[in-house]
């Protein structure tokens, strides 16, 4: 059916449907437009809460994802990532496919309806300029007729009228012959008009009207269709998503199916296993003879073979061991040793009498022999004090001795692992800078080697550094993995001092309970006295050391600043005494002007041994 023929008459109407059709097309188009809008919001939201939820890089919170049940919350976290970007997919999709396009094709639709109805306009104002020629010369025609029709009758009149001369009436037949001539030529021109006015009105409403109103009427039809079209890639825009988000809520139930909560069992165990056996049984104790106390073998102060036990004489009533309080009801079961070593070892250091001042000084001993192969080198009585009064402050240790083994294991492992990646790091540095150099003295115009040479010496500076740090970590693993002696000769040799100094402590804690009024003993009334023993110890054995003799001579090849304790800053190309030769740490000890001595990287000078001088006595 065609809108020519059926709506020949309804040009404005036609007109005001094919702009309606236009406002709808519109219409469409804001309606994709904040759809797409909502997908980038959701995603954009959808985002935000993934990165919100997810670990923060070196906290302890990315220490908890090595569980299943966190890895499946963490890979869910990844998939939403992922599904908001199918949704940002579909904002795209839709925006390219749909919105771009319909708002071209609407600035062309509106072009061509402008187009069609300007001609339609056009043909009309043609046919009512043509029916405006028709009346004219029809009003013309009809007029001519009635002058022609009145001179016809007044020429009758004056020739009727015997009064009138002939001139008269000659003059009143030519006037009336004129109209009737005048009168033929309008009705000439009207049937001229008449007939050419016909002949367009038909083309009017049989060829020019039918032809723009078809053009109009497939415009319209075009514009249907392509709204249907575009409704049909609004659909399978979203479809063509679906098999992805299918895979990332398929990813969700595959991260769940993994949770293993037997692992994160075994997990739970790894993390939080001190490494101590359980206590073993109380023994019996006789109050019908002398107290005379078995020591357990979980107890950290078992006596040694051969040294005579520690006996409590006088009032027995009320006698507790030196570490555990007393128990004020006669009833409650006493506080088992392991019980007490395992709270100390899981909670912050804190010195308890002897138990605690023991620990404190063997580990004393055994952290300035391996400080002894560091950077600081300590060799002074503060620091061993520090160290003692840095476990009463609760400060963590460097070898984390205040946790139990197979957690201090952990800890030195993972801390071994960093340091052998930044001497990776550092010695991939140094590589690329040699390799610099070389190219630089290949091709001087390139640049001055001489401007590495600092750079190269602070890399190598740093990577002995780490590598040192390494073996002092790897020295506390290997302790805690039983594959090296806990101590060295020497610093047993000062422990058992240290031993017999904590023997002669635990009498006076002993002493000290059995002088209470009360019979009561608190772990803090002879922490003070301890303390100051100790610290006067420390000050008679580091006082009393006689200089070293040299052995040698060396001779700076670089540039050393000593920054850290026990170190010493040299110049290039200075000459030292050598008291102590490397011993396999890297280091060497020099001492300058008879006063001034200390410890630099061996790499950096030349030694010279004195053949005839004994061997480096080691400092301990």
């Amino acid at each position: 059916m065609s809108w020519g023929t059926e709506l020949w008459d309804q040009f404005d109407n036609l007109e005001k449907h094919t702009q309606w059709g236009i406002d709808i097309l519109e219409k469409y188009i804001k309606f994709v437009k904040e759809r797409t809008d909502i997908e980038l919001s959701y995603a954009k939201q959808l985002r935000n809460l993934s990165k919100k939820y997810q670990p923060k890089k070196n906290s302890k919170e990315e220490e908890e994802y090595k569980y299943t049940a966190c890895k499946a919350f963490l890979s869910t976290l990844n998939e939403m990532n992922d599904y908001a970007g199918q949704h940002e997919v579909i904002s795209e999709n839709m925006t390219s496919q749909i919105t771009v396009d319909l708002m071209r094709y609407v600035q062309e639709l509106k072009q061509e309806r402008k187009s069609n109805f300007h001609d339609g306009r056009k043909a009309q104002q043609h046919i009512e300029t043509c029916w405006k020629q028709l009346e004219s010369s029809k009003r013309r025609f009809e007029r001519d007729c009635k002058e022609a029709d009145r001179a016809q009758q007044y020429f009758e009149k004056m020739d009727a009228d015997i009064n009138v001369t002939k001139a008269d009436v000659e003059k009143a037949r030519q006037q009336a012959q004129l109209r009737h001539q005048m009168a033929e030529d309008s009705k000439a021109d009207y049937s001229s008009i008449l007939q050419r006015f016909n002949q367009e009105q038909w083309e009017y409403y049989h060829t020019h009207i039918p032809n723009i109103f078809q053009k109009i009427q497939e415009m319209e039809e075009r514009r249907i269709v392509r709204i249907g079209e575009s409704m049909k890639t609004y659909a399978e825009v979203d479809r063509q998503v679906i098999p992805i988000i299918g895979k990332c809520l398929d990813g969700i139930v595959k991260a769940a199916e993994s949770i293993d909560q037997k692992n994160d069992s075994q997990l739970v165990v790894e993390a939080y296993k001190s490494g101590f056996e359980p206590p073993g049984d109380i023994e019996f104790e006789d109050y019908t003879q002398p107290m005379k106390r078995t020591v357990s073998e979980n107890s950290l102060s078992s006596s040694k073979e051969g040294k005579p036990e520690l006996k409590f004489g006088g009032k027995s009533r009320g006698k507790l061991w030196p570490f555990i309080k007393k128990n004020k009801s006669p009833k409650q079961q006493k506080e088992p040793l392991s019980h007490r070593f395992n709270e100390f070892m899981t909670s912050k250091p804190k010195i308890h009498c002897f138990r605690s001042l023991k620990r404190g000084t063997q580990s004393l001993c055994y952290h300035r022999e391996l400080m002894k192969r560091t950077l600081g080198k300590p060799t002074h009585a503060f620091e061993a004090r520090a160290y003692v009064l840095s476990l009463k402050l609760g400060a963590t240790p460097e070898d984390f001795s205040n946790l139990p083994p197979e957690q201090r294991r952990k800890k030195l492992q993972q801390k071994v692992d960093d340091l052998n990646k930044e001497i990776q790091k550092e010695t991939d540095q140094r590589d690329a800078i040699t390799k610099m150099k070389d190219v630089y003295l290949k091709n001087p115009q390139m640049g001055d080697p001489a401007s590495l040479d600092h750079k190269l010496a602070e890399v190598t500076q740093n990577i002995e550094r780490l590598r040192l740090e390494t073996q002092k970590f790897e020295a506390w693993l290997a302790e805690v993995e039983g594959r090296l002696p806990a101590r060295s000769e020497q610093a047993r040799r000062q422990s058992g001092m240290y031993d017999g100094q904590t023997h002669q402590t635990v009498t006076n804690c002993a002493q000290d309970r059995e002088s209470s009024p009360d019979g009561s003993y608190t772990e803090e009334q002879s922490q003070e006295s301890e303390l100051k023993v100790l610290a006067t110890d420390f000050d008679d054995e580091f006082d009393d050391e006689e200089p070293l003799p040299a052995i040698g001579t060396c001779k700076a090849l670089y540039t050393f600043e000593g920054q850290n304790e026990g170190t010493i800053s040299v110049v290039e190309g200075e000459m030292l005494s050598v008291i102590e030769e490397d011993k396999g740490d890297g280091w060497t000890r020099i001492r300058r002007n008879e006063d001034e001595e200390g410890y630099v990287p061996t790499s950096y000078v030349e030694v010279y041994l004195d053949k005839n001088a004994k061997g480096a006595k080691t400092y301990i």
